[in-house]
């Protein structure tokens, strides 16, 4: 495309302005993005999209990718889910409703799926710098939210990479309601570069009685001789030792968002009914079978068990 084509194009389908990109490292960045509309009304929790088109550049050493000419004008969108920094400058939770803008967790896949396709997306939102155009979803949705929690529940949030985005923005809105029930979120990354939100997760430790955090590293060189993945947290009880109370059904919400290995969501044969876990043995079914229940949102049917698939 020409120069002149594209910036007509970002005139044209660009809706939203890069306000700020703190780089956690060279592939993990949190984005902040405001949009040329009113910020629409939204749950912690949920997700909305975000676009670039074909024709920006994108970041070297990542996969090739081969475009076809009719593919150059179009856009490339996927959803994310909002993040949230929680603590502002001053070391007091952030104020969300003074702020105009939403925040995003997102790493760079340089890399393609098995099918062989280049990453589209990430390689160019890598490329962005504060003030350049981008395209943002006018809607936020989602059913991954705090909507059944009581005051009192114990809620623990277990995710992977950035699947800790939704988290974030969950943790702080149980803090900054003053929730009496204990809170756990816990983070399995492989490096400890990969933990974008870390001092501020233990800032919060420090400020609130309740809130506890974890984070789980793989390939450090103190750690990958003996690696603590999430279900391990379960299986060896050190989980509830952590949050202080059993992991009881009775009083227990839990939110699993990233890795699909690590969720297990099981499956259903359409024939017999059957449901059958996958392998490795994923959170649910460790969970099911201390009688958690997962939800069901197809039939509107909420347990204790709530999961957002990052991929």
């Amino acid at each position: 495309m020409l120069p002149e084509q594209i910036a007509e194009q970002r005139t044209k389908r660009y809706n939203g302005t890069v306000l700020s990109i703190k780089k956690c490292n060279s592939d993990l960045m949190i984005l902040r993005v405001k949009s040329d509309f009113p910020r629409p009304a939204h749950l912690a929790g949920q997700y909305c999209t975000l676009g670039l088109g074909n024709w920006e550049p994108r970041m070297p050493g990542c996969q090739e990718e081969s475009l076809k000419p009719e593919d150059e004008p179009k856009l490339v969108r996927r959803a994310y889910s909002i993040s949230c920094s929680m603590m502002n400058e001053t070391g007091k939770l952030v104020d969300i409703a003074a702020t105009d803008f939403l925040e995003f967790y997102i790493v760079l896949v340089r890399e393609g799926a098995p099918d062989g396709k280049a990453p589209a997306l990430t390689p160019r939102l890598f490329m962005l710098n504060p003030g350049d155009r981008i395209a943002m979803g006018e809607k936020i949705t989602g059913h991954y939210n705090l909507e059944y929690i009581k005051d009192g529940d114990n809620v623990v949030f277990l995710g992977t990479g950035t699947g800790e985005a939704p988290h974030n923005y969950m943790v702080w809105e149980l803090l900054h309601r003053g929730h009496k029930g204990r809170i756990l979120s816990a983070s399995c990354v492989r490096l400890r570069k990969d933990l974008g939100y870390f001092a501020t997760h233990q800032e919060l430790e420090k400020k609130f009685d309740n809130y506890k955090y974890l984070a789980l590293t793989t390939r450090e060189a103190d750690t990958v001789t003996h690696k603590i993945y999430i279900q391990d947290l379960i299986t060896s009880g050190q989980m509830e030792q952590h949050m202080g109370a059993p992991l009881s059904p009775a009083t227990t919400h839990v939110f699993l968002c990233g890795n699909p290995k690590m969720i297990g969501v099981p499956v259903k044969d359409t024939k017999t009914g059957v449901r059958s876990y996958p392998e490795p043995v994923g959170v649910i079914q460790l969970l099911e079978e201390r009688g958690f229940t997962v939800d069901n949102n197809a039939q509107k049917i909420k347990g204790n068990i709530h999961f957002e698939e990052y991929w």
